[in-house]
């Protein structure tokens, strides 16, 4: 069930090690189920309960989960130390995490926590501060492991280039079907049944399908329509591979353009490629953004572009495939090679009604980036 061999997950467990050395750290809690799957292999959506795996200065973890995900973890993990908290009336998780970790031999040490994760709710978190904040000197260490994570070995590249692929072929497979009369529930069955058929998981976030006026929306919503004979889509999906994802971005017309849908393609096309330029080691986050931003106020969008244009991508879980670092300004993180990356140019003109979105993943290198996606970046029009 490893997706990974275990001197794969050596090697990650040693740059934390590493890092939490710099941090003058003597243990991790984390929170992440993305640091988790990432340091173990560990799958599942188990997260949505407390559970927390520690990681001591000298390499021993140990998970503190519920019964229910016991053998989830002895068949997806390298994990051999694996305690359980019992559901019952009075139980305190927090307090069986006290418990383990004063076996372990932590109290009084410097503990670094994951306090910045879906995987630790605000009133889970109140109790580990409530609980912990005595027994040990609680650390910040929200970002140590996803600034880790955001850098791809060749295994995990492997992976995401195997998602690029699905994702294509998921686009490609649902073209022919695009045209009047089509349901948005066809659209969605062929694009997430193709990931499905090609070995591929769940998506960490629903596509976006999305037409007429749901075309300026960035986030699937429930309900259904047909598209009419002149109309436009916004559809964004991801290949998935062992819970690596590979995102694009697309919108469709539906008979013939108007000129403001191809004053926007314009835009979009033109400051994707300026993001290009920038994606490269000698810059910043906040550098790409800046150059999405530079074209968009060149073509007079600033009201409707977003605030961000893309983020880094890797093995996310639910609610959400965005993952550290994000492309916006002042973002000070630096694009290293091996980051898998999506670049997203979303335009939403609510005055005219008229959306236009472009984007697709990449992985640096030591110069300019590869795109992962073989899709032409021309207008897509149908109908």
């Amino acid at each position: 069930m490893l997706h990974f061999d275990k001197p794969e997950f050596d090697a990650r467990r040693d740059r934390v090690l590493a890092e939490m050395a710099n941090r003058k750290l003597d243990a991790m809690l984390l929170f992440s189920q993305e640091s988790m799957y990432w340091l173990t292999g560990y799958d599942s959506f188990g997260f949505c309960f407390f559970q927390c795996l520690v990681l001591k200065a000298d390499g021993q973890m140990q998970l503190l989960t519920r019964s229910a995900d016991l053998r989830q973890a002895r068949h997806t993990s390298i994990l051999e130390a694996i305690v359980i908290w019992r559901d019952r009336g009075n139980a305190d998780a927090v307090i069986e995490l006290r418990n383990m970790l004063d076996d372990m031999g932590l109290l009084g040490t410097r503990i670094g926590v994951e306090w910045l994760t879906h995987g630790l709710t605000g009133a889970a978190g109140l109790g580990v501060s409530e609980r912990l904040g005595s027994f040990a000197s609680l650390k910040d260490a929200s970002d140590l492991v996803p600034m880790l994570r955001a850098v791809k070995s060749e295994a995990e590249i492997a992976y995401v280039r195997e998602a690029a692929r699905i994702a294509d072929e998921a686009f490609e497979e649902v073209l022919p079907l695009l045209a009047p009369g089509t349901d948005e529930a066809d659209i969605l069955a062929v694009m997430q049944g193709h990931v499905f058929r090609r070995g591929g998981d769940y998506p960490a976030n629903p596509f976006i399908v999305g037409s007429g006026r749901d075309a300026l929306l960035c986030r699937y919503k429930s309900g259904r329509r047909q598209l009419a004979a002149s109309d436009q889509l916004t559809l964004e999906w991801a290949g998935v591979k062992a819970q690596y994802h590979a995102a694009l971005m697309r919108t469709v017309i539906v008979g013939e353009p108007s000129p403001r849908h191809l004053e926007l393609y314009q835009a979009a096309r033109e400051a994707l490629a300026a993001v290009e330029e920038v994606m490269r080691p000698e810059h910043t986050f906040g550098d790409v953004f800046d150059a999405h931003a530079a074209v968009m106020e060149a073509h007079e969008l600033v009201r409707h572009r977003l605030s961000a244009c893309g983020y880094s991508l890797g093995a996310r879980y639910a609610p959400s495939w965005m993952d550290t670092p994000m492309f916006h300004g002042a973002n000070p993180s630096i694009i290293q090679p091996n980051m898998t990356l999506f670049a997203h140019m979303i335009i939403m003109d609510s005055d005219s009604g008229a959306a236009m979105t472009l984007g697709r993943t990449y992985l640096t290198t030591e110069t300019e980036p590869e795109p992962l996606s073989r899709l032409p970046l021309e207008l897509t029009v149908v109908g």
